[in-house]
């Protein structure tokens, strides 16, 4: 039985998802960031994916100013240990390492370019409190102002953020209260499309990868939205779940169920 449903939740073959995405510009793959089984699953899409077309690989993980640490370990020269080190794995994401570096792993031995997606926190942190118009443009890290969001991605992030509670200011998602938090997410989803882009433009036309986590994909919005935004069209949404939900055609183009773990 196939683990892979599309948007109508009719499963499919894998190899015939891997067409599917591989005909795509942009393929933006989800995860929970603590999940192994999602960072197999994005390898294993990822490999079927470089056998097919040159790809590059981008990680919300690290940073754009990483770029060259990251060229370096494709390259081979950095072990495992002065990867990390130099990369400021400690500083820029907060999960362990040991869940990503099959991946790495894979980009170095299959010479495949990973690029940063991220920007840095305060940037997130300015845009929410006052809007790009309180940033100096020497400041917005090379980002353009982030398309106002769809309303269903909208609803998506305030519910997935915990919705109408006690100590919430906003009591729905349409409540202007709620727009210094999306404005933060917004940072962060033009600054993954950006990149993103930039890396589509590459000689040859690489394929891109985006190793993203999900709260920032569905529903139309975040990344996709954005892509769209900067001209960018032909991009496929994969995200993984525990269990097989409800179709919801809005929601993503596939989505892949993992196995229970035994008891």
């Amino acid at each position: 039985m196939s683990r892979w449903r599309d948007a109508a939740g009719q499963g499919r073959a894998h190899a015939e998802v891997i067409d599917d995405l591989a005909a795509a510009r942009v393929v933006l793959l989800g995860e929970r960031h603590d999940r192994a089984d999602h960072h197999r699953w994005q390898l294993h899409v990822a490999a079927g994916l470089a056998a097919r077309r040159p790809v590059v690989m981008g990680f919300e993980m690290f940073p754009a100013s990483a770029d060259p640490v990251l060229a370096d370990w494709v390259a081979g020269s950095l072990g495992e240990e002065a990867f990390l080190e130099r990369v400021g794995w400690g500083d820029c994401w907060g999960f362990p390492a040991e869940l990503y570096l099959p991946i790495f792993r894979f980009c170095r031995e299959m010479g495949i370019g990973m690029r940063g997606l991220n920007v840095p926190r305060g940037l997130v942190r300015a845009v929410g409190a006052g809007g790009w118009e309180a940033v100096p443009e020497s400041d917005r890290d090379g980002l353009s102002p982030a398309g106002p969001s769809p309303p269903a991605y909208r609803r998506f992030i305030f519910e997935l953020t915990g919705g109408a509670r006690p100590d919430r200011a906003a009591t729905s998602a349409e409540d202007p209260a709620f727009n210094r938090f999306l404005r933060a997410q917004e940072v962060w989803d033009r600054a993954f499309a950006t990149r993103i882009a930039a890396a589509a433009a590459l000689p040859g036309g690489p394929l891109v990868i985006g190793i993203i986590g999900m709260g920032h994909l569905q529903y139309g919005g975040g990344v996709s939205w954005q892509l769209r935004d900067l001209g960018m069209s032909s991009v496929k949404v994969a995200i993984p779940e525990e269990e097989a939900v409800s179709p919801d055609p809005d929601r993503c183009d596939w989505s892949w169920t993992s196995l229970p773990v035994p008891d």
